[in-house]
């Protein structure tokens, strides 16, 4: 057995030490056992949700029918449901790419989290509120943080980007101001460019009719942007206390809760994002706006990481639209 203290207490006389700090040893990947019951709600929950975004598919497809003649068409042409299918495979596949990319990221470490449950929202132009993992043992450390945070938005956004360019191909233009009273959705600025690049789209002249699959990748781009907000215990919000230290972390998140009440209002009479804010404002409330700490909060991220964090901020820029849905 050895020790970094001299064992003579002499020996100590006009000497200095500097103590080591801790090497932190994380648990080896994928020790947390499989537990195939863990998976049984999941796996429904994600067949509820393909079924539900395959019915919200629809509305991409046959237009603004009405919901009591749309109940009623699926329910003497089951078949009909199949033209939801493109919408439908793409939104969940981004949804997956962005859960799954947390639960790979969490096995890596050996943090123990719970598989992907879908949220299915029937009769809605959605048809899912997204999806979700819960973390069920702490971040040994901000890298740790980090990495989960971050390996989500990131994996969807790799399938966001392809079935963006896919869907606006088989999309159509058509003259500013040909439809009126419909419900219209903002264009983030990567849809505007993959529009220009693709298909010579103007947004000052032209109106695009989205393809499902572009409507898919939108929502996306959606849920993408909102997860990288700085805030508390969204994606964005573990970046940033990896990267910011917890006091400044905690300025940030009150901030870009704010600029996303204020925002809400730009889209008046339908806020789109006050009721997003005011719960991720109760949440904050409820933990003094703080982020949890990790075990090891002395080790700092390192440069590589840093970089990463900045891109990621730029991903959200590009993906954001301020005001989401609207009256054409």
């Amino acid at each position: 057995m050895s020790s970094d203290f001299p064992t003579d207490p002499t020996a100590r006389l006009g000497q200095t030490w500097v103590a080591r700090p801790p090497v932190h040893e994380y648990p080896p990947p994928g020790t947390a056992p499989f537990q195939w019951r863990e998976w049984l709600l999941p796996s429904f929950l994600l067949l509820a949700t393909i079924l539900s975004t395959t019915y919200a598919g629809l509305f991409y497809v046959a237009g603004d029918v009405g919901l009591i003649r749309m109940l009623i068409l699926v329910a003497s042409h089951p078949s009909l449901l199949l033209q939801g299918v493109s919408f439908s495979f793409t939104i969940v596949m981004i949804l997956l790419a962005h859960e799954m990319g947390h639960f790979l990221a969490c096995r890596h470490y050996g943090i123990r989290c719970t598989p992907p449950y879908f949220l299915p929202l029937p009769i809605s132009i959605a048809g899912t509120m997204g999806a979700f993992i819960r973390i069920r043992s702490p971040f040994q450390s901000k890298r740790a943080l980090f990495d989960v945070g971050i390996a989500g938005p990131l994996a969807g956004f790799v399938f966001v980007v392809p079935a963006l360019i896919v869907g606006i191909a088989y999309s159509t233009l058509i003259p500013k101001g040909s439809i009126a009273g419909e419900i219209a959705f903002g264009e983030p600025l990567l849809f505007r460019w993959i529009g220009a690049a693709v298909l010579g789209y103007s947004s000052g002249t032209q109106d695009m009719i989205a393809h499902p699959i572009a409507m898919a990748a939108w929502f996306g781009l959606l849920a993408t942007s909102l997860n990288l907000f700085p805030i508390w215990q969204l994606d964005g919000g573990h970046i940033a206390y990896a990267m910011l230290g917890r006091e400044l972390q905690k300025k940030v998140s009150i901030g870009a809760t704010v600029a996303l009440v204020l925002v809400s209002f730009a889209g008046w009479p339908i806020p789109s994002y006050l009721l997003f804010a005011v719960l991720i404002m109760i949440v904050g409330l409820r933990a003094r706006f703080y982020h949890p700490p990790t075990l090891y909060d002395d080790e700092a991220v390192g440069t590589g990481r840093r970089v990463i964090g900045v891109a990621a901020m730029l991903i959200l820029i590009i993906c954001f639209t301020p005001v989401p849905i609207y009256l054409a």
